[in-house]
């Protein structure tokens, strides 16, 4: 029986004013497929038309890009920069003696400071020394760090404007502390499109220490889409079961016949997208074409029997079991190599505010090993040119002890925003480079300092996007990552 021609006509009746304002906007939803499907036409954010089927913008790179993909191994809780990749010889000085009011300076901290008034010195805990030919200070605490030293580049000039986690994660990923912004691998996805059809352009995995000693929640907003199409959104790859859920088919069904499903789905969306214009339609079509490739893509890409030992053993211990740091270390070096551009991998376990003396050191034990072996095996394959491998957190810890100076085995560091510290490696970046500096004390930046905006608007540059040309419209006004601000950070370009 032929009954969609009779569905539409039956619905064509039923005008509301919904569907008459949608019926307006079709041309825009139209836009939307051709973004989605294989081998139609892109769009711009202006409805300008492009043939390159990759989904990007028409206009897009702005310039020839020094990377291809960026891998950020977001540390959820704030690494502490004044015991890992800050050395501060002032510190040990000063140990146990109050802070001096010049440096603090009234500055704002968050609760569980904010009305201390006893605010002693702590020492790193760890050693630091000085590694390879580019002489850069690491702690003992990451020895395989320490051992990549010469392909680093560090800013520890680094400061951002929010004090708790969700807000200063939110602004680092978005540019934004209140979530509803597009994420940066979005806004990658949307400007620059796909390298591959048989993955997501934009893939998130997530992790946590062992102990559960973080309370850091991984919200959805961190890898979403905000006012941008939902099909800019971050896929997350689960860290038990399948990597993603619906990807088999239910028992009984064979390939074939869910591709004839899925093609007459496809028929009836097209048909809902033309009279409804929804946008979100057309994200829904695609969704389902992705889901059937992945159904062959994602199998091959968790299955590590391919892999030599030497490289397992170079990932370390926990590198076989699925949502451990270290298997979604592996796991982004293979995504990268199959074309995936924005790889988001985030841990959580660094909020220290009351067991640094015990909790670093096991967390350092976790990542320096599966950190270290990322950068190693994408240059060994000729991947770390046009890779960008970013490594730290949403802020630094405080130079003081938060508590007291007599309760060792209760020492800790609340949040710091005003200094701290990051790494990069790979294509575009100056290897074996330190860049920027805070004060003796590593409280605040003092030399060549480096806001949240300015990072972000120098990652962009690296793929060769302007960060102020790079916008969408949304409510009457143009925003982009960097909101109003932002500069790229050239100093550290390679």
């Amino acid at each position: 029986m032929n009954f969609v021609p009779q569905l539409v006509a039956d619905r064509s009746a039923l005008l509301t004013r919904r569907a008459l304002f949608g019926r307006a906007s079709a041309g825009f939803g139209a836009a939307a497929l051709a973004t989605l499907l294989d081998g139609d036409s892109a769009v711009g954010a202006e409805g300008v038309q492009s043939t390159d089927t990759s989904g990007g913008l028409p206009d897009l790179p702005h310039f020839s890009p020094k990377v291809k993909r960026v891998i950020y191994l977001f540390q959820n809780g704030a690494p502490s920069h004044v015991d890992l990749l800050d050395y501060k010889p002032k510190l040990r000085q000063w140990h146990g003696k109050q802070i001096p009011d010049e440096v603090v300076g009234g500055r704002r901290f968050s609760t569980m400071t904010g009305t201390q008034t006893d605010r002693p010195v702590l020492a790193e805990i760890t050693r630091f020394s000085q590694h390879g030919q580019s002489g850069n200070w690491l702690s003992d605490f990451t020895p395989q760090m320490a051992s990549i030293a010469d392909d680093l580049c560090i800013i520890k000039s680094m400061h951002t404007e929010a004090v708790n986690h969700a807000p200063g994660i939110t602004f680092f990923l978005t540019g934004s502390e209140m979530a509803g912004r597009p994420s940066m691998g979005a806004w990658l996805s949307y400007g620059l499109g796909r390298d591959t059809d048989e993955l997501p352009s934009f893939v998130v995995m997530t992790s946590r220490d062992k102990e559960a000693s973080c309370g850091q929640i991984f919200y959805d907003f961190y890898w979403g889409s905000g006012f941008l199409p939902t099909k800019y959104q971050g896929v997350k790859f689960r860290g038990s079961g399948e990597p993603v859920l619906y990807l088999s088919n239910p028992e009984g069904l064979t390939a074939t016949v869910r591709r004839g499903l899925l093609d007459d789905l496809a028929r009836l969306n097209e048909m809902q997208l033309r009279e409804i214009g929804d946008p979100e339609i057309a994200t829904r079509i695609a969704q389902y074409e992705m889901a059937y490739k992945m159904q062959a893509s994602v199998p091959e890409l968790t299955d590590f029997s391919d892999e030599p030992q030497s490289v397992l053993d170079m990932y370390g211990r926990d590198v076989m079991q699925q949502g451990t740091f270290a298997f979604n270390c592996l796991m982004a070096r293979r995504l990268a190599e199959r074309g995936v551009k924005f790889i988001q991998v985030m841990h959580a376990g660094w909020d220290q505010h009351r067991n640094l003396n015990s909790q670093l050191k096991i967390q350092c034990f976790d990542t320096d090993a599966p950190s270290a072996a990322l950068v190693r095996d994408l240059k060994q394959r000729g991947l770390l040119e046009d890779t960008l491998v970013i490594w730290g957190g949403e802020f630094g810890r405080t130079p003081f002890l938060q508590g007291k100076i007599t309760e060792t085995k209760q020492w800790g560091r609340d949040h710091h925003p005003y200094s701290f510290a990051l790494w990069m490696a790979g294509g575009g970046v100056k290897p074996g480079f330190s860049y920027g500096a805070s004060d003796d004390f590593g409280f605040n930046a003092v030399e060549n300092k480096v806001h949240v905006h300015d990072f972000q608007a120098t990652v962009m540059h690296l793929l060769g996007i302007d960060h102020q040309r790079l916008t969408y419209k949304f409510q009457g006004r143009y925003f982009r990552l960097t909101d109003i601000h932002g500069r790229i950070v050239r100093e550290v370009l390679a």
